[in-house]
């Protein structure tokens, strides 16, 4: 099995609609693999951003006829390369929509799919307040997918505050976790590289963690700086505050010496929470 191998983010804007969100990033991804990659990860919502007040509006699609899944497939098809689709806003249940990530390979079939769990319900101001819930049905599953170079766990956005999440993937034997997002740049300047750094100590793997960048229509701003973070939690690249491609060469073979070093992986300890009203807690 191939160790070392080609890895892109593409940092792109949230864009209105499907046509917008395509005639950036197809030409990106281009760029990519012409510059050697093999492997390309898209943000979230990578297909139309959108939002009014707190509630996200993405353009959606059904899950059998996304015309941004269907470009990607395309691409990859001919392209012979591997594709991430971070996330685009599919139809779903009760008038909802589903925040669905793709995996497809390099003949261009959805090998599998990831819906995000945790749901961004917060307020940060009295003025910047997000209720995904509102429009968004969450997932139930996390998700490993296996590949050419290993496996890789999906998540998205918001599910990066949840470690747990990190390691039963990497306990399901993912080697790299991709986290595409669109975080705000309001909770970004303070959280992002501390947490994907964090999340790549805890789990010994690589994060992949492309970010859109740019206002958003309707209001808010993602914060871009995509990162590739090793299993050290060194920041391999990061993408800045531009639109643009962020390319990195990784080895997964670092991936098992840090696991071989720190094999905290496989000490899980059972424990009980002493709530006794009044007892320390040492």
């Amino acid at each position: 099995m191939p160790r070392p191998f080609d890895i892109a983010c593409l940092q792109t804007r949230p864009m209105r609609d499907f046509t917008a969100a395509l005639d950036e990033a197809l030409p990106m991804a281009g760029a990519a693999v012409q510059a050697g990659a093999e492997f390309l990860v898209l943000p979230e919502y990578c297909g139309g951003l959108v939002s009014d007040g707190a509630v996200l509006l993405p353009p959606a699609a059904p899950h059998d006829r996304h015309p941004v899944i269907e470009a990607f497939r395309a691409f990859a098809r001919e392209r012979a390369v591997w594709v991430m689709v971070g996330s685009v806003a599919v139809e779903g249940p009760g008038g909802k929509f589903i925040n669905r990530g793709y995996m497809i390979d390099d003949a261009g079939q959805v090998r599998g799919t990831y819906d995000k769990i945790h749901m961004f319900d917060i307020r940060l101001s009295d003025t910047e307040i997000y209720q995904e819930s509102a429009s968004v049905s969450p997932g139930e599953l996390a998700v490993v997918h296996d590949t050419p170079w290993g496996r890789i766990g999906h998540t998205i956005c918001y599910d990066l505050r949840f470690p747990a999440l990190y390691r039963a993937l990497a306990q399901a034997g993912a080697d790299i976790i991709c986290c595409p997002a669109a975080f705000t740049r309001k909770t970004g300047e303070p959280h992002w590289h501390v947490l994907n750094r964090a999340r790549a100590i805890e789990t010994t793997s690589y994060m992949v963690s492309p970010c859109a960048i740019g206002p958003v229509p309707g209001g808010g701003e993602a914060y871009g700086h995509s990162l590739v973070v090793d299993p050290w939690g060194a920041v391999v690249a990061d993408g800045g505050t531009q639109p643009g491609v962020v390319q990195a060469r990784i080895d997964l073979d670092a991936v098992a010496e840090a696991r071989a070093k720190i094999p905290s992986l496989q000490h899980n300890r059972g424990f009980a929470l002493d709530d006794v009203p009044g007892r320390q807690i040492a």
